[in-house]
């Protein structure tokens, strides 16, 4: 699943948690990911791990270079006042399939602790239509996550 946004991003250069990362969309991602995490007020351990743990194999990070991308996504939406420069970055980095499957790795971090939350939602919704994702995509690819989230459930409990 996460192969597309993995082959686009092989070629961002590698730098340290100081350099400017304006222009990374690997910390653009991470970013709206902090944004959707936060959005309901209250940021749960499931969250912040399943947030990491995305970030790690849709990069193919870890270790320190891991930290500094996710350390920068959640001072980059810290200080945003809004999303364009996130969705900015993405725009000129992705193509169309891989904007969609970010949008469906933006609503699992919606159901990262279980409910979809109407402020979350808000995000995925105002993100996609800066990113040129219609709604009915929009829509049809929340419908995918969730039954696809439902369906490992019902698989984990047997």
């Amino acid at each position: 699943m996460l192969d597309r946004l993995l082959s686009l991003f092989r070629d961002v250069p590698a730098s340290g948690g100081n350099a400017d990362r304006s222009d990374d969309p690997r910390v653009a991602v991470a970013a709206l990911m902090y944004h959707i995490i936060d959005a309901d007020g209250v940021r749960g351990a499931d969250e912040a791990k399943k947030l990491r743990r995305t970030v790690a194999e849709a990069y193919a990070l870890s270790g320190s270079e891991l930290d500094d991308v996710l350390i920068a996504g959640e001072t980059a939406e810290r200080d945003a006042v809004d999303f364009y420069a996130f969705t900015s970055v993405i725009n000129r980095r992705l193509d169309h399939p891989a904007k969609q499957e970010l949008i469906s790795l933006l609503w699992e971090m919606v159901y990262a602790d279980g409910e979809r939350h109407e402020l979350e939602d808000n995000i995925v919704w105002r993100v996609s239509e800066l990113i040129g994702i219609d709604p009915q995509d929009r829509v049809a690819l929340r419908r995918r996550v969730a039954e696809r989230l439902r369906n490992e459930d019902n698989e984990g409990g047997d």
